[in-house]
C-alpha cells in the first residue's frame, strides 16, 4: 500500500499530466470503440434482413436468366413431392420511401423463413395469412399507408427498409403474380424424381443479405482501418504521457528500491497504476464512443445505401460486445505502450543517477537504425502496391507506407536540421537549433501522430476530391436530357411521351428489367437508337461501331463493374436471358452503382423482357423552355412533383447524395487531426519543466523570457511544416494505393487521381493553427514564469 500511495502521489503532483494521459486514451478509445458500433449495428442488420429471407435455411431454386416464375412450377414440384417454398420479391413506393417487399408463405416456410419474434400474439398469424393482411417492418420505420393498405406491425426482428408479409398480401401490393425464387427445405423426403426432369430451374446457394454482407465488408473494413489509425494516433499520447511519467519518478524508482522494496512488487504496483487509468479512460472513451457513433450512424447508414443499396437502421443500441471490446483494446493499448518503459525499469541499475531529461537522449545509430527500418517498410509497400490484385494486399501496403514514413521521420527531421545549421552564425541561433536536436526525441511520437493524421487527410481528400471531380463530369454525360419525368403506371408513361413528343427535340424511354448475369442480380436496360447516346455517353473501351451494333441488336454495352468483376472484356459474350446472348461492343463509367449493368436496344429489351418497367423517361427539350413544359405536364397529368425533375434539380439530388455518403469521412478526418493536434500538446506541456535547465542558463545570459516564448513558437510551428512537407508526398502515394487498388477492389471502379493544392495548403493552415494553439500554452506559460522560478535552476544544479 504504501508503494502504490507512493507512485499515486507523482499524479497528484502533475495532475495535468494525468488529465493528459485519461483525455488522450479516451480519445483514442472513443475512435475506435464508436467505429466498432457503427460496424455492429451494421451487422446486427444485414442478420435481421438474412433472417428474414430466410438465408441458410436451404438451397434456393431460381430461373436461370433471372426471370419470374410461373406459380405453375411451384404447383407442379409440390405435387411431384419436393418441398418447396414460394417467394415474393419487389419494390414499392410508399410515402416518398422505397420499400423492399418480402412476401412468404408461413405453411411451406422453412424454419427461420419468418424471423423469431414478428408475432408478438398468437392472433398474429390468422391476420397475417388472412385480408387485409399484415406487414412487418422495423421499428421507428412504420410509413404513413392509405385506409385500404394491410395493418403495420413493427418488429425489431424485421431489419429497415424490409416489409415481411404474406405471399398473397404480396402479389396484391406489387400486383404480380409470378414469384421470385422458391426455397427447398433442407430435408427432402426419399425417392424424389430428379429435378431435372421436373423443371429447368436451377439450384442456387442462398443469396441475398449474406451477399450484401460480404459486399459491404470492404466498406467496414476501411472504417476499421480508420478507427485503428485513430487509436494508433492517440497511443502515442499514451506512450509519451506513460514514458515522461517513469523518466520524471526515476529517483522515486531508485529510492524504492534503495530502502528494500523488490522489484517484482514495483512492477506489480505500476501494473495495477496503468491498468486503472486503462480502465477509467477507457470507460470514459467507450461513452464518448456512442455519442461519436449515434452522431455519424445516419451519414453511415446513407453511405451504405448509396454505394451498396443496403439499408441499416439509423438510431445505435448499446451492445455490451464492442463496449466489451473497446474496453479491451484500451487496456491493451496501455499496456503495450508502458512495454518499454517497463523493459527500462527492469534493466535500470539500482543506483542509477535520476535525470529527468534521460529519456531525450537517443543516440544517433538508435536513429539511423530506426530510419533503416523505415525505409525497408516503404521498399515492401512499393512492391505491395506493384503486386495489387486484393484488399488485403492494398491494406498491407497502406500499412507499410505510414509507418515506414513515421519512422523516417526523425531521420528526416534532423538532415533538416543539419542543413540549416550551414547558414546560421549567430550564437543563439546555434543554441536555438542544438536545443531542437535536444527536443526532438521528446516530441518525435508527437510528430509521427501528427504525421499520419496530415498523410491520411491529404490522401483520403485527394480519393474524395478525385471521386467528386469524375463523378460530377461524368453526371454531365449521364444526365444530359433536361427533363426526366417518373409516371404511375406505363399507360401514363405512354401518354406523356405522346403528349411531349411534338413539343421536343428526343423522347428517350428508360426501361429496364432485372436479370442475373453470372449469377448475381444485374438491370438491363433498353435504349432507343439516339445522337443524344452515341455523343455524351461515358465509354471506357469500345470496338468500332458500338452504338450501330447495339440498335441492330448484334451487340450489348456493359459498365465497369460487371466488366471487373466477372472478368469480360470486348467481344466476350454475355447471357442475358436462356433466349439472348450477345457479345460486348463497350465498356462505359458508372459510377456509384454497386451491380452490374448492360444496356441493349429497346426493342430487343421488350421482346426479351416483355414485364419490364418502362414508366421512366428522359427528354431533350431542344430551344422549348423546360419549366413551360414542366407545368403542362402537372397541369395535364396527375403526378407527384417529385415525379418530375429538370436537369438541375437531378444533378442536385446525385451531389447531395454524393456529399451525404463521404461525410463520416470528413468527420473522422477532422477527429484524427484534432487528436494528432491534442498529442502535440501533451508533449509541448510535459516538456515545458523538464526543460527549465536548458533554458534558465539562455535566459541568464540576457535572453528575455518574450523572446524565448517566440522561440518556442516559431521552432514548433517550423517543425509542422517539415512534417507537413513530409506527409505531403506519403498522403499522395496514400491516395494512389486508395484510388488504384483499395477501390477497385471494393467497389469495382477505377478513378483517375487529381490534385488538390488549394486543399493541401489549406490543411497546411488547419495543421499550423492546432500547432500554433498547442505551442501558445507551454510559450505563454514561459513568459509568465516568474524569475525566481528560473534561478532555482542554479541553486540545484545537476
Amino acid at each position: 500500500m504504501p508503494v502504490l500511495e507512493t507512485l499515486f502521489s507523482h499524479w497528484r503532483r502533475h495532475p495535468g499530466q494525468l488529465a493528459t494521459l485519461v483525455l488522450g486514451l479516451a480519445l483514442a478509445t472513443a475512435l475506435w470503440s464508436g467505429v466498432q458500433a457503427i460496424n455492429e449495428e451494421a451487422r446486427q442488420s444485414y442478420a435481421r434482413a438474412a433472417s428474414t429471407l430466410g438465408a441458410g435455411q436451404g438451397e434456393r431454386l431460381i430461373s436461370p436468366d433471372g426471370a419470374e416464375i410461373p406459380v405453375a412450377d411451384y404447383v407442379s414440384l409440390r405435387r411431384a413431392g419436393w418441398l418447396v417454398s414460394p417467394v415474393m420479391e419487389g419494390e414499392l413506393a410508399l410515402s416518398g420511401t422505397k420499400w423492399r417487399v418480402i412476401g412468404v408463405d408461413p405453411l411451406t416456410a422453412p424454419t427461420g423463413a419468418i424471423p423469431q419474434g414478428a408475432f408478438e400474439t398468437t392472433a398474429d398469424a390468422p391476420a397475417f395469412l388472412g385480408r387485409p393482411g399484415l406487414v412487418f417492418v422495423a421499428p421507428d420505420s412504420a410509413p404513413a399507408a392509405p385506409p385500404d393498405f394491410p395493418a403495420i406491425i413493427t418488429s425489431d426482428a424485421i431489419a429497415p427498409g424490409l416489409m415481411l408479409t404474406d405471399i398473397g398480401t404480396a402479389a396484391r401490393l406489387l400486383e404480380r403474380d409470378t414469384l421470385s425464387f422458391l426455397t427447398l427445405v433442407p430435408t427432402q423426403p426419399d425417392g424424389l424424381p430428379p429435378l431435372s426432369t421436373l423443371t429447368d430451374l436451377r439450384r442456387e446457394a442462398p443469396a441475398g443479405e449474406q451477399d450484401l454482407s460480404r459486399l459491404t465488408d470492404s466498406f467496414h473494413l476501411n472504417l476499421t482501418a480508420f478507427g485503428f489509425l485513430s487509436f494508433a494516433v492517440g497511443l502515442f499520447i499514451v506512450h509519451a504521457s506513460i514514458g515522461l511519467a517513469f523518466e520524471q519518478r526515476r529517483a522515486v524508482f531508485r529510492t524504492l528500491r534503495a530502502i528494500g522494496v523488490p522489484l517484482s512488487r514495483l512492477i506489480t504496483a505500476l501494473a495495477f497504476e496503468v491498468t486503472l487509468i486503462a480502465l477509467v479512460a477507457g470507460s470514459a472513451g467507450v461513452i464518448l464512443g456512442y455519442v461519436i457513433a449515434a452522431a455519424l450512424l445516419p451519414d453511415v447508414a446513407g453511405t451504405l445505401h448509396n454505394l451498396y443499396g443496403a439499408q441499416i437502421s439509423g438510431t445505435l443500441a448499446f451492445r455490451p460486445v464492442w463496449a466489451l471490446l473497446g474496453l479491451a483494446i484500451a487496456v491493451l493499448g496501455t499496456w503495450v505502450s508502458s512495454a518499454q518503459s517497463f523493459w527500462h525499469l527492469i534493466t535500470m541499475p539500482l543506483l542509477a543517477p535520476a535525470q529527468p531529461r534521460a529519456w531525450s537522449m537517443r543516440s544517433a545509430r538508435a536513429t539511423r537504425r530506426q530510419a533503416g527500418v523505415g525505409a525497408v517498410l516503404l521498399v515492401i509497400s512499393a512492391a505491395l502496391a506493384g503486386i495489387g490484385g486484393s484488399l488485403a494486399i492494398g491494406f498491407l501496403s497502406l500499412g507499410a507506407l505510414l509507418i515506414g514514413a513515421a519512422l523516417l521521420l526523425p531521420g528526416v527531421v534532423v538532415v533538416v536540421l543539419r542543413f540549416a545549421e550551414r547558414p546560421i552564425r549567430s550564437a543563439y541561433g546555434e543554441w536555438v537549433l542544438a536545443d531542437t536536436r535536444q527536443l526532438l526525441p521528446g516530441l518525435s511520437l508527437a510528430l509521427m501522430a501528427l504525421l499520419l493524421a496530415l498523410a491520411a487527410n491529404i490522401g483520403v481528400s485527394t480519393m474524395v476530391g478525385s471521386f467528386r471531380l469524375t463523378f460530377t463530369g461524368w453526371l454531365d454525360q449521364r444526365l444530359v436530357s433536361e427533363l426526366y419525368i417518373t409516371a404511375q403506371d406505363e399507360d401514363q408513361a405512354d401518354a406523356i411521351r405522346a403528349f411531349l413528343a411534338p413539343q421536343v427535340a428526343s423522347v428517350l424511354p428508360i426501361a429496364m428489367a432485372e436479370t442475373r448475369i453470372d449469377g448475381l442480380p444485374a438491370t438491363v436496360f433498353g435504349i432507343v437508337d439516339d445522337d443524344t447516346y452515341r455523343e455524351y455517353w461515358p465509354l471506357l473501351e469500345t470496338v468500332s461501331d458500338p452504338w450501330d451494333r447495339l440498335a441492330d441488336g448484334t451487340g450489348l454495352l456493359i459498365n465497369e463493374q460487371l466488366a471487373r468483376r466477372s472478368g469480360l472484356d470486348l467481344g466476350d459474350r454475355v447471357t442475358l436471358h436462356r433466349d439472348l446472348t450477345l457479345p460486348v461492343a463497350a465498356i462505359y463509367s458508372d459510377y456509384g452503382n454497386p451491380n452490374g449493368q448492360a444496356m441493349i436496344s429497346l426493342d430487343l429489351l421488350e421482346q426479351t423482357f416483355p414485364d419490364m418497367d418502362q414508366t421512366r423517361s428522359a427528354f431533350r427539350t431542344g430551344d422549348a423552355d423546360v419549366e413551360a413544359l414542366r407545368q403542362s405536364v402537372l397541369a395535364r397529368f396527375d403526378l407527384p412533383q417529385g415525379h418530375i425533375r429538370d436537369q438541375a434539380s437531378q444533378k442536385a439530388v446525385a451531389l447531395r447524395v454524393f456529399d451525404q455518403t463521404f461525410r463520416v469521412t470528413g468527420a473522422l478526418n477532422v477527429l484524427t487531426l484534432a487528436v494528432a493536434g491534442f498529442a502535440l500538446l501533451a508533449s509541448l506541456l510535459t516538456l515545458a519543466n523538464m526543460r527549465l535547465p536548458q533554458v534558465a542558463p539562455i535566459w541568464a545570459l540576457g535572453q528575455t523570457r518574450a523572446r524565448l516564448a517566440r522561440t518556442e513558437l516559431i521552432r514548433t510551428l517550423g517543425i509542422v511544416a517539415v512534417t507537413w512537407v513530409i506527409a505531403l508526398p506519403v498522403g499522395l502515394a496514400l491516395a494512389w494505393v486508395l484510388l488504384a487498388i483499395v477501390n477497385v477492389e471494393a467497389f469495382g471502379w477505377r478513378l483517375p487521381m487529381m490534385l488538390f493544392p488549394a486543399d493541401y495548403a489549406r490543411l497546411l493552415g488547419y495543421a499550423m493553427l492546432s500547432s500554433t494553439i498547442a505551442a501558445a500554452l507551454p510559450a505563454l506559460r514561459l513568459l509568465r514564469l516568474p524569475p525566481a522560478q528560473l534561478l532555482k535552476v542554479f541553486s540545484n544544479e545537476r
